[in-house]
């Protein structure tokens, strides 16, 4: 029988067995190796194998009669062998030091029952006991761990655990390394690290090669992960390495803020995909304090369609800002309860107000506001995808600038300070029914902000930005989705771009440019570079470990495929009207001065649009937004589901 059968053997049945058992045999082995540290340090002192006298047979009774209770008072036997590290060894220590200096006593004070026993015995007696207690121990855990190490080696096995490489050699790469080897969830083989000085070091028994290195060790060690350990690296940074990355076919993830593992809010189970704000390599500015509070600390602020993508993060944010009060006014029932649940979570003494409603009906926001005296709204409740709304035009038009005039004349009347209205990069030139209808949301606050009658005290301001990764309807995790389904995964155009925000980042901007707002503002976010979606689609799949499937390379793993622009789609996006555009004292936010149309002509388009909406009137609505609209030019036919057009199609 092979020795390494023999240690799988063992191994398996004492990990098999009950923990009381366990304890027993740990006991049983201290008892044993306590009696005989102690006729070895007796051994070694005298320089001959010691034979003790019947006077002294007694110590070898006493020894671990003491040691035992120390060894327990000191947690040696609660302690899970297969995880025992530093902690424990400094237990083992301390005990021994403890049952060494009470069995001195103990030796001392038995007089002539003690005889010849020299001093130096206990000294020689806690160095062994330290070697056989903590190596017995070690010898356990070894031998624990070399039971299943051929089951995680062995691919065909149910315990197999996948190997990865750790990229970031530092001190998170250390902590990982720890970490994923007492989870289990993945097998740590080989750092990479771009540091010189460290190259073919052994750190946590693993050793560092340089990226020039990395095919070789891939190969070597059969590795399909990467976990990226670099937590303190910019943006910049990170994207850098995941381009130079690319080119392996690794799926690469990324490691979980170690702060979030310590106070168990996540586990290294949860190690999560590549941020997409690194594939952009896009660095967050950081924000202005004075203006994040300004609308907020000490106000009773409502967001409405809270339970949005942005709506759930401006109520994240607002939330830390210390507010008098939160309200979150959302027509979903589920998603209400489920961001109500969410900030409980915070622990802030903040009370959190979920009010559910529409805000078609402006006396339910106005009897909000009123009763809560709301001082600060963030208006970002609105149908947002473009086909949907193409294919529900009255709808999509009755809610994005209804709902916003609603909410508007509900903040006029009950006094509230500051109203923002979330807006978006379509408004501007619209292709489609949503972002003409955005803008026309924009030209009301706009035209209601010079009405001195009609406006009064309320500032409105408006802030307009592109995509944000993660939100409903996101590319981001649909091509995640796809690639986690095998593929295909589709692409509407092969020029189509977009600029693109992170969630946190979008809020965290749109609190800080609705405080600068002096009234009727259109703010407008720097989006930075814009990204070809084909390119992050490519970049999605070869950092998943995957391959494409093109012309040049039928062997890959996914096909990219093109479906054509969708109804009202177009190929890039714009964020202004004109080159009008003034900077701010805020680097991300910049101010855009464009055509406003008064309110005494813009209120006969609105009563005319709303008796076509009344009357689901599509065609009567479209030609109403064109002729309102500054550069509105529909890229699709009407086609409304109401209409004689999708009847017959």
């Amino acid at each position: 029988m092979k020795l390494s059968a023999i240690y799988n053997a063992l191994g398996h049945w004492f990990l098999s067995r009950p923990r009381h058992t366990k304890r027993v045999i740990s006991i049983a082995t201290d008892f044993v190796a306590v009696v005989f540290a102690l006729w070895l340090s007796f051994s070694l002192r005298l320089g001959e194998f010691y034979s003790p006298s019947t006077q002294q047979l007694w110590l070898f009774l006493a020894a671990p009669i003491i040691a035992i209770p120390v060894f327990i008072k000191f947690g040696l036997y609660r302690a899970v062998i297969r995880y025992i590290g530093m902690d424990a060894l400094w237990a083992i220590a301390r005990a021994v030091m403890l049952f060494t200096l009470i069995f001195a006593v103990l030796v001392l004070l038995a007089g002539e029952w003690a005889e010849n026993v020299p001093r130096t015995v206990y000294g020689i007696n806690a160095v062994i006991m330290m070697l056989f207690v903590g190596g017995s121990r070690m010898l356990a855990r070894w031998l624990f761990n070399h039971s299943r190490a051929d089951e995680r080696l062995n691919l065909n096995t149910e315990n197999y655990i996948p190997p990865v490489l750790i990229y970031g050699a530092g001190q998170a790469g250390a902590q990982l390394v720890a970490m994923l080897k007492i989870s289990h969830h993945l097998r740590p083989v080989a750092f990479i690290d771009d540091n010189d000085s460290i190259h073919h070091q052994q750190i946590n028994g693993l050793t560092v090669y340089p990226f020039d290195e990395l095919a070789g060790v891939i190969e070597k060690y059969k590795v399909r992960d990467v976990l990226l350990a670099m937590p303190a690296a910019s943006r910049r940074k990170r994207s850098q390495i995941l381009r130079k990355l690319e080119a392996y076919p690794v799926h690469v993830r990324t490691l979980p803020d170690l702060m979030d593992i310590a106070e168990g809010r996540i586990e290294v189970s949860d190690i999560r995909e590549v941020d997409i704000g690194d594939l952009l390599g896009r660095e967050p500015v950081a924000p202005d304090e004075t203006l994040l509070h300004k609308n907020i600390t000490g106000k009773v602020v409502m967001v409405t369609g809270a339970g949005g993508s942005i709506g759930s993060e401006l109520c994240r944010q607002i939330i830390h800002l210390a507010p008098e009060k939160l309200v979150l006014f959302e027509l979903s029932e589920f998603s209400l309860y489920q961001l109500e649940k969410e900030l409980e979570k915070f622990n802030l003494d903040v009370p959190v107000v979920p009010v559910l409603g529409t805000v078609l009906n402006q006396q339910r926001v106005g009897a909000v506001c009123q009763h809560f005296q709301v001082k600060t709204i963030y208006h970002a409740a609105a149908y947002k995808h473009v086909p949907i709304v193409e294919r529900n035009t009255n709808e999509g038009i009755r809610n994005n600038v209804f709902g916003t005039l609603s909410c508007a004349q509900a903040a006029i009347q009950t006094g509230v300070e500051t109203f923002v209205l979330v807006s978006t990069d379509k408004a501007v030139r619209p292709t489609n029914t949503m972002g003409a209808s955005k803008r026309l949301a924009e030209l009301v606050l706009q035209a209601l902000a010079q009405s001195e009658e009609l406006c009064r005290n309320t500032r409105f301001t408006m802030v307009r930005f592109g995509n944000v990764l993660g939100s409903s309807g996101s590319v981001v995790p649909l091509f995640r989705e796809q690639i986690a389904a095998g593929g295909p995964v589709t692409v509407t155009d092969p020029d189509i771009i977009r600029y693109f925000m992170t969630i946190p980042e979008a809020a965290e901007l749109v609190i800080q440019a609705g405080a600068m707002g002096q009234g009727g503002d259109v703010f407008v976010l720097d989006m930075g570079e814009p990204v070809k979606i084909l390119e992050l689609a490519r970049r999605m799949i070869h950092l998943s470990g995957f391959s494409v499937r093109e012309q040049g390379s039928p062997e890959g793993d996914l096909e990219i495929q093109f479906t054509g622009l969708r109804p009202g789609e177009k190929l890039y996006e714009e964020l202004l009207i004109g080159d009008n555009v003034t900077e701010t004292a805020h680097p991300k936010i910049m101010r855009a001065e464009e055509v406003v149309i008064v309110w005494s002509a813009l209120e006969k388009v609105l009563q005319q649009l709303e008796a076509a909406n009344d009357d689901d009137n599509s065609a009567e609505a479209r030609k109403l937004l064109l002729s309102t609209i500054d550069g509105f030019e529909p890229q699709c036919e009407l086609n409304d589901w109401l209409t004689s057009d999708s009847d017959s199609a």
